[in-house]
């Protein structure tokens, strides 16, 4: 759905989305409004495991995850949702694994110990790294704007970073830390989001308590801000809509869910990212975007404009000159999914 809502984001902001989700799985069906699966509540499975802070060796970098219970809800919104977009439907019923999801946005704090260890001044010091090892890390270029986009650094949540850059980020942590660490997919990010909840927000369909838990243009003074401000949302993730937009794993399909069968669950779907700079999906809303537009459904796609002002040829793979409203949470899934195991994003400067 493209973001025909315009008008909720800032003029500097030229860019206009689109709202994201992929996913795979046969069956292509119309959009039944079912009314026996809209009343149907999230089955939340009791947690085994237990939230726990990381903390990055020989550093004073720490951060929070928590504990997501396994379940089964309905992905998606209702056919009769006033705000919904096209690409949110049909509802179809998702089963979503255990998992950890960081309690608060990716911070510059944890960002920038990635960018002090695996920066590079050119891109092809990456290139020298790949070629003496494979498995080597690679890391972020320098930017050409100020390091952390005028907005401060710190407990700021890191902002206009690629979904190469959000990738290579999570890869470098799991080798720094020997645990698993990845972008979430985007069933399991709403999954996380409605915390077992089925109304638009996680608070109920009132967006008018959406100040109470959520930076959006509406009370953002124009800018980004430090995470953990407002309340979290039931199971404890703060920010998780409003502040900025969060990458998910997948690549970013309009009518992915017309592919979804609607009489069972789909096991923990994802639609791996490709070789394609974009599109891939986004989540969340953000401090330019009005109240509709950070719903747990809505979906955004990446697109060729967060990046047009970036001067270099070829263009960054790490940085969105035009998208200081992206940024990241990282997930640690309890089990690998196979399909999961060993990935690493496939963007190169070769790619469009």
């Amino acid at each position: 759905m493209q973001r025909a809502i315009q008008n909720s984001i800032l003029v500097r902001f030229s860019a206009f989305f689109v709202l994201p989700f992929s996913v795979f799985l046969g069956c292509s069906l119309g959009d039944p409004a079912s009314q026996g699966a809209e009343e149907k509540k999230p089955a939340v499975e009791p947690a085994k495991h237990e939230a726990y802070t990381e903390k990055v060796a020989k550093t004073d970098v720490a951060f929070d995850m928590v504990a997501i219970p396994g379940g089964t809800y309905d992905m998606g919104s209702p056919k009769d949702h006033k705000d919904r977009g096209e690409d949110e439907g049909p509802q179809h019923p998702v089963k979503i694994a255990p998992f950890w999801m960081g309690k608060y946005e990716v911070t510059w704090d944890e960002f920038d110990l990635f960018r002090a260890e695996e920066g590079v001044k050119k891109p092809e010091d990456n290139d020298k790294k790949l070629k003496a090892d494979a498995d080597a890390v690679t890391g972020p270029t320098p930017t050409y704007v100020d390091a952390h986009y005028n907005f401060g650094g710190g407990k700021q949540a890191c902002i206009a970073i690629t979904h190469h850059a959000a990738m290579e980020y999570c890869y470098w942590l799991s080798k720094r830390t020997g645990k698993k660490y990845r972008l979430p997919t985007e069933a399991e990010w709403e999954w996380a989001c409605r915390a077992g909840t089925k109304t638009a927000y996680f608070f109920g369909d009132d967006p008018k308590k959406l100040g109470d838990y959520a930076w959006f243009v509406g009370n953002s003074d124009d800018q980004p801000h430090k995470v953990g401000e407002k309340k979290p949302n039931p199971w404890g993730l703060y920010d998780i809509l409003g502040n900025v937009s969060e990458w998910c794993l997948d690549h970013y399909q309009k009518d992915g869910y017309t592919k979804f069968p609607l009489d069972k669950p789909s096991f923990e779907p994802v639609l791996l990212p490709t070789a394609d700079r974009q599109p891939d999906v986004v989540r969340g809303g953000s401090w330019v975007d009005e109240a509709k537009l950070c719903r747990c459904a809505t979906r955004f796609a990446s697109e060729k404009s967060w990046y047009k002002q970036d001067p270099q040829r070829p263009q960054s793979i790490w940085w969105l000159t035009d998208a200081d409203f992206v940024g990241f949470r990282v997930v640690r899934p309890v089990e690998e999914q196979d399909n999961l195991k060993g990935l690493r994003s496939k963007v190169t400067l070769d790619s469009k």
